[in-house]
């Protein structure tokens, strides 16, 4: 696929026209914060930027003990950086669960969209979101629920899709900053959306429809990018790999997605760049793309949130 587009053009629920007229035929279904009935967790909204009205849904568990921190969890949603909201309810239920399964603190990141804001901007509102956080460290930040009882020597980024591709993106960055923002213990990379112009495995046959639609969606998200082997899409093609800024990723992909081929590679990619960490893998047998975020309640969905448990606390996990 070139790197120009066909207009008009559908793509993930958004209709774009060759005028710049946008049509979303999602409905906008956000949930409020507050206190969910199945599992307590408390949730609320706090705007981070007064200029962008970029703002962070916060979650705690129900049981907090005064002089017990917790790991913080900064997350980034799915939706191919076009769709979807830190209020969406498929998000809200599922990182309520997370919330008290993992007994973390979550951070839930709503950046802006495109095509209206066209990447950067995305990983622009995620890198302030992490300052943010960062903000919180000596305990007198803006926000008390991170003063009181985040600990932020203990973050994970982590992400779901295009959220994937941010926490990817961000840990980067973290490890590329000479003054160190704050401590990345673990990345959580959960169906990643990455691409590049070479089909790969099953993309060239089995998912060939499949892959046009997903280099559209990255065209249209970033058009003036560096087109489908960008670094910030293809991280193959990134020489900043070796300064990942964390010393271990957990990487998820789905049996029936798409993407896993990009996910598989992607541990590859990461094992042969020079970075010193440690990669784990976890495929869902059966399962196809954030199928986790569609049926929270399935064995392979529970099943992927006790990874990603294990994964936060493993000192707990082994208890």
């Amino acid at each position: 696929m070139s790197n120009s587009l066909v207009f008009p053009l559908n793509f993930n629920g958004l209709l774009v026209h060759s005028d710049g007229r946008i049509v979303r035929s999602i409905p906008n279904d956000n949930i409020a914060a507050g206190t969910d009935t199945l599992t307590g967790v408390q949730s609320k909204d706090v705007v981070i930027s007064h200029e962008s009205n970029v703002f962070v849904r916060l979650y705690i568990p129900k049981t907090l003990i005064p002089t017990r921190k917790l790991p913080t969890l900064i997350y980034y949603h799915g939706g191919a950086f076009v769709t979807d909201s830190a209020a969406s309810p498929t998000y809200h239920q599922t990182l309520n669960l997370i919330t008290t399964e993992s007994n973390v603190i979550v951070v839930s990141v709503n950046y802006r969209l495109a095509p209206e804001y066209p990447l950067p901007i995305a990983y622009e509102d995620s890198w302030e979101a992490i300052t943010w956080v960062a903000s919180h460290v000596g305990g007198n930040g803006p926000e008390s629920w991170l003063n009181d009882h985040a600990d932020l020597q203990n973050v994970f980024l982590g992400g779901d899709s295009a959220g994937a591709n941010i926490a990817h993106n961000m840990a980067i960055r973290v490890g590329l900053n000479h003054e160190k923002v704050i401590n990345i213990e673990g990345v959580v990379l959960l169906h990643p959306y990455f691409g590049g112009m070479d089909p790969i495995g099953a993309e060239s046959k089995i998912y060939k429809r499949q892959k046009e639609l997903i280099d559209m969606g990255w065209l249209v998200a970033n058009p003036s990018g560096n087109g489908l082997d960008d670094p910030l899409f293809n991280p193959g093609m990134d020489p900043n790999s070796s300064a990942f800024g964390s010393s271990k990723i957990l990487v998820c992909v789905a049996e029936k997605d798409p993407l896993r081929e990009r996910g598989l590679s992607y541990k590859k990619v990461m094992e042969t760049s020079g970075w010193k960490g440690k990669v784990e893998l976890m495929e869902s047998k059966g399962e196809r793309h954030v199928f986790f975020l569609i049926n929270p309640s399935c064995e392979n969905s529970r099943s992927l949130r006790n990874r990603i448990c294990n994964f936060i606390n493993p000192i707990r996990s082994k208890a």
